[in-house]
């Protein structure tokens, strides 16, 4: 059973209303159990705990409002909520397992860290554009109903010298008071190769900055950044993240289930599925939305709820244009 410093920990937090207290002195009474061979009772408690925190997750209708970043943040993170899911997103199954496990392990931090375990934080998504890295930025933060903060290049940046590594100290010093998901877009803009011939030396000093301060932060809040370049990264770059994530352009299966998810609400009986498919190679993810969008427009404008091969292949025809050039 149970030591009687568990017990009367239970009641104290209790009494005091700390549910997140409650819960995780229940794990420390799973984790004795365990260590008293009583494996069954031990994970009857899990569960318990995993459920309770599910429940209270559910019964939630909004994320905890937070505060929006004021002063100088302001101007170097832009802050939303986000109602984007990964159910949202059609994804090859090894893909959508990774992220997954990335939610997972978020989800039950308090677990893993009990355990001396550390969850996936720092993530690194490569690919090319429009394939799904900031939707996937966004259905992480909606996930785990956290605010979702995007770092603004264009103001981290400067021209002065040491100015920019102050600002990106601001920025980790937010993901320390705020738990959030922290999205560096176009990461490339600060991690390029150390080594590279026009670099100045500002952005090497900005570079060995980031580095730094990832290496060294242990908040609690996400970190997501995106490159459509890999090939410039700074090697010294990939071991700080805990998971490096590839996107590809889709393969067939998976343009398909786009264009029938953004097709949904129109009749597509009679669609010649492989002739549409065999037309669309070398569109991203999000090009095959946009011309999906694009059919349904064009059939609403003709009055009609039916969207044939047609619509689809003349969307299609434009997407490639625009991107040819």
């Amino acid at each position: 059973m149970a030591a009687s410093k568990h017990l009367i920990a239970l009641l104290r937090s209790h009494i005091d209303g700390n549910n997140e207290q409650f819960l995780s002195v229940a794990m420390q009474v799973a984790a004795h159990e365990a260590r008293q061979g009583h494996g069954n009772l031990a994970k009857q408690l899990r569960d318990l705990v995993d459920e309770a925190r599910s429940l209270k997750a559910s019964r939630t209708s909004r994320p905890v409002p937070f505060a929006q970043p004021k002063g100088d943040l302001a101007a170097l993170i832009s802050a939303s909520y986000s109602e984007t899911r990964l159910a949202s997103m059609v994804l090859p199954e090894t893909l959508a397992t990774r992220l997954k496990r990335i939610v997972t392990e978020q989800r039950q931090h308090h677990r893993l860290r009990e355990h001396g375990l550390h969850p996936r934080r720092k993530i690194l998504l490569i690919g090319p554009p429009g394939s799904g890295k900031t939707m996937t930025a966004s259905a992480l933060a909606g996930e785990l109903t956290l605010p979702l903060f995007t770092v603004a290049f264009d103001s981290l940046i400067t021209r002065f010298m040491g100015e920019t590594a102050s600002k990106l100290r601001q920025v980790f010093d937010a993901m320390a008071q705020t738990r959030g998901v922290y999205f560096f877009d176009e990461f490339d803009a600060i991690g390029a190769r150390r080594t590279e011939r026009n670099d100045v030396g500002e952005i090497r000093r900005v570079l060995n900055s980031f580095l730094q301060f990832l290496e060294n932060d242990d908040s609690d809040s996400l970190i997501v950044a995106a490159t459509n370049h890999p090939e410039l990264l700074d090697p010294a770059l990939f071991r700080r993240f805990d998971d490096v994530v590839r996107y590809d352009l889709p393969e067939a299966s998976i343009a398909e289930g786009i264009l029938k998810n953004r097709l949904s609400g129109f009749d597509t009986k009679g669609m010649r599925w492989k002739e549409v498919l065999a037309s669309i190679s070398g569109l991203s993810q999000a090009e095959i939305a946009r011309a999906a969008d694009e059919a349904a427009k064009r059939a609403i404008l003709d009055d009609r709820t039916r969207v044939v091969k047609d619509d689809l292949a003349s969307a299609i025809t434009e997407r490639k244009a625009t991107t040819d050039h």
